[in-house]
């Protein structure tokens, strides 16, 4: 069962923070307030995630066209 979508962000953020990808700070404030940031190592994949998104736009279009040309069920 899928729980609900802040819940699943907040598991992403955990599994984001224990893998050294996001860095928390919790405030001990009313109401509660949390900032995440991201560290060295996050900001290491600027320059993968920036050609994968020029990727995506010089190939978004076909992936649009192939995925409306699809008629028959997606297998898993």
């Amino acid at each position: 069962m899928i729980g609900r979508p802040r819940d699943c962000v907040a598991q992403q953020l955990r599994h984001l923070e224990r893998d050294g990808f996001v860095a928390r700070t919790h405030y001990d404030e009313v109401p509660p307030r949390v900032e995440y940031e991201a560290p060295g190592l996050a900001l290491s994949l600027r320059s993968l995630l920036a050609a994968l998104g020029q990727w995506a736009e010089e190939y978004g279009g076909e992936i649009a066209a192939a995925r409306a040309a699809c008629t028959g069920p997606l297998v898993a």
